[in-house]
């Protein structure tokens, strides 16, 4: 299927991770809706994308919190395209008190508050999940659907619990487990998904400079769209059920 005939739904994309997803999804002829909780940020980020000669992108207010948005972007896509190819699931908050620099270490495990766990979940997993069944029908439609969910490197309890590794001293963890349930779903989805077409995986985009990541990250936001859109992408004979950093596997 030619790249031109496809579209693209990233949910949080006016910024960040998720902008440059967009902009990697429209440098290759893809349709991109972007979708935003800030209605004229997502304008603004289409907006620069058509001056960069992306044409066919749109921004739609969209907060992955809210069923009734679920139900029109459902709506949206299946009245403008007819099916969705792509479904980036890169909408996230990091709501934990942690100092992220990771200098000296931080376990917010015995002081993070319900209310935090709570809304971490809320957004990162439980209406995550709700749009990606919501949106599967039209996904179903595609000749080779693609459900890309934004994870993180620290959402893995193998690295979590390896002394040696690099984020044993970094531990947020309402936002630490929600990216492991995230895991979850991506390999429980998959497997409900294995005899059709459609591809499901998990990307760990790296340490990035975004309001997220912080200053500190060694990665330059530039950088960090690339796992999403490899994963987007990937050939008929692609991985799925799957767990990468720019093309290479992570320990559950």
């Amino acid at each position: 299927m030619a790249t031109h005939d496809k579209v693209a739904f990233i949910t949080g994309a006016n910024k960040g991770i998720g902008l440059e997803t967009a902009r990697g999804l429209g440098q290759l002829g893809i349709a991109v809706v972007i979708g935003s909780r800030d209605e004229s940020r997502g304008r603004e980020a289409a907006e620069t994308l058509r001056a960069e000669g992306i044409k066919n992108v749109e921004s739609v207010r969209f907060d992955v919190t809210r069923p009734e948005d679920h139900r029109e972007i459902a709506r949206h896509l299946e009245e403008r395209y007819g099916k969705l190819d792509i479904l980036v699931n890169n909408a996230g908050v990091l709501l934990d008190e942690a100092n992220l620099e990771g200098q000296d270490g931080f376990n917010t495990t015995s002081t993070v508050s319900p209310e935090i766990l709570r809304g971490t979940f809320e957004t990162n997993f439980f209406s995550l999940v709700a749009l990606t069944q919501s949106l599967l029908p039209l996904i179903r439609k595609s000749p080779a659907g693609r459900i890309v969910n934004l994870s993180s490197i620290l959402g893995s309890l193998a690295l979590h619990s390896a002394p040696t590794s690099p984020i044993y001293n970094m531990k947020a963890f309402a936002y630490d487990a929600s990216k492991t349930a995230l895991n979850a779903f991506t390999v429980h989805l998959a497997q409900e998904l294995r005899h059709t077409p459609i591809k499901v995986n998990s990307a760990h985009p790296g340490w990035v400079k975004t309001d997220m990541g912080g200053a500190a990250a060694p990665m330059e936001v530039t950088e960090g769209g690339k796992t999403s859109v490899q994963l987007a992408t990937l050939p008929d004979d692609g991985p799925s059920g799957g767990f990468f950093h720019l093309g290479d596997p992570l320990p559950w």
